[in-house]
């Protein structure tokens, strides 16, 4: 088999656009193929474009780097196209939850569900489906991996849309999940030792929604884990507990109290989340609306500010590259394996591994729905994923599935068909909305604040009536 073409569409994305330089050049399977890297921002393109380069020179390996801010320049011939592109990304999402807390909503990343989820899904979706209108014309035969928040909103309507194209959609939350947990068991000491081999005796299910999966199962050549795994997180959260009283440390809205509000919807729901820094956002528990004392305060807001300063320091790390300041053998041992890239070598080597890939249920979890768009432990090749069966759903963690995946659903639908009635019904659907005229009013100031961003969708602020 040839070397692949991969087009990465957002190559300026520093979540995903350095990572894939990293694979690229250092998988045998991967190294002498084309990438190209597409992006709207000529600048930030150019960047990329030249530390592609500088990599793959240092490593003396003939990869192919091609770069346009035009996409259809660069689709012909692809075998895959990764999707990884946001609109001002942390900006909007302070936006969406500063303005969500004023209605009651404490959104602690802001991107996937509630409300933030749906403007993400507003201001990110039209363009995703302009993009898939030019791979069905010039790239039929690619496969389609969608990277971009909301995971599920963005892979059904892809899917839905365009049903003749090759296509999923994955998220790094559970890349790694395995090795954790089996490291928590006391499997492996440290989770980098685990390998493929052993991986093969675990029988660890873990299904759901994107970002609200949940652990049904943990089992090693017959031993139940589970026992083990939830001593090890309980442990855990007594030190977090204590680490959490402190002034001096840092409580990041994402993994504030993670561990202890885990074994909260275990002990509630008898499965485990298995993404808990955005499953907490999923559950109305932490919104703060209680009047009895709780043990886990609400959550914390998106930090905005600090993705920002981050944002700006990667790319002052990019500079560097670039200029000599850092060396390239630094950037060779600063980065490794990422989900995407990762699935594109096993899948195009052959290599008979298996990831979490969001993609139609087809069976997989008996009590949903054939075409329920989840997350599931597949195996995966050329020919696409093949979910892994699971067991049932308990009731509880069933309901709140289903009424996720209405959500998603009818966010997809409002987008696509641009039905301002069926979005209003996607946010009084979400799990966190709880005022009728509350959502009304905060749907119609998040509009207005986005209007620049929303532009595409369709979706404009109302207009006051003319004075005559």
């Amino acid at each position: 088999m040839s070397s692949p073409h991969i087009v990465l569409i957002g190559a300026g994305s520093l979540f995903f656009g350095r990572k894939a330089i990293w694979q690229m050049v250092h998988s045998p399977h991967l190294q002498d193929g084309t990438l190209s890297l597409v992006d709207t921002d000529a600048e930030r393109l150019e960047k990329m474009r030249r530390l592609a380069e500088k990599v793959a020179r240092n490593n003396k390996v003939s990869l192919t780097i091609q770069a346009s801010t035009d996409r259809r320049e660069l689709l012909p011939g692809a075998d895959f196209v990764v999707l990884s592109f946001a609109t001002r990304n942390a900006h909007y999402r302070g936006v969406d939850c500063d303005l969500s807390e004023k209605y009651g909503i404490r959104m602690c990343s802001g991107d996937t569900i509630g409300p933030g989820g749906i403007l993400r899904s507003m201001r990110e979706l039209p363009e995703i489906l302009d993009v898939c209108e030019d791979i069905q014309e010039l790239a039929p035969e690619a496969w389609l991996i969608n990277y971009i928040n909301p995971t599920t909103v963005m892979g059904m309507a892809i899917a839905r849309a365009f049903p003749r194209l090759k296509s999923f959609a994955i998220c790094d939350a559970q890349h790694n999940q395995r090795a954790r947990f089996a490291a928590m068991a006391g499997l492996v000491e440290d989770e980098k030792d685990w390998s493929l081999e052993q991986d093969r005796d675990l029988d660890l299910v873990s299904v759901g929604v994107n970002h609200f999966t949940w652990m049904l199962k943990a089992e090693y050549q017959g031993r139940d884990l589970m026992p083990t795994i939830v001593a090890e997180l309980k442990e855990r959260s007594d030190q977090e507990s204590t680490m959490a009283d402190s002034d001096t440390v840092y409580k990041g809205s994402k993994g504030f109290m993670n561990t202890a509000i885990q074994l909260e919807l275990y002990d509630a729901f008898g499965a485990l989340p298995t993404v808990v820094g955005h499953t907490k956002e999923y559950v109305r528990f932490w919104q703060g609306h209680g009047v009895s004392q709780e043990s886990i305060p609400p959550l914390s807001l998106f930090d905005a500010k600090e993705r920002w300063a981050w944002t700006e320091s990667v790319w002052e790390r990019v500079d560097d590259y670039l200029s000599g300041e850092v060396t390239i053998d630094e950037f060779d041992t600063e980065f490794g394996p990422d989900p995407a890239t990762d699935i594109i070598e096993s899948m195009w080597g052959g290599l008979g591994k298996r990831f979490y890939i969001n993609t139609w249920n087809k069976g997989c979890v008996p009590n949903l729905h054939e075409d329920a768009y989840i997350e599931m432990y597949c195996e995966l090749d050329m020919q696409g994923p093949r979910p892994l069966p699971s067991p049932a759903l308990p009731r509880g963690v069933r309901g709140l599935t289903e009424q996720v995946l209405d959500t998603h659903e009818l966010t997809a639908e409002a987008i696509r068909e641009k039905d301002p009635v069926k979005l209003r019904r996607a946010l009084l659907t979400d799990p966190l909305t709880n005022s009728l005229a509350d959502s009304d009013a905060l749907l119609e100031e998040l509009i207005e604040a986005e209007a620049e961003a929303l532009k595409a969708s369709g979706f404009v602020p109302k207009q006051e009536p003319a004075l005559v």
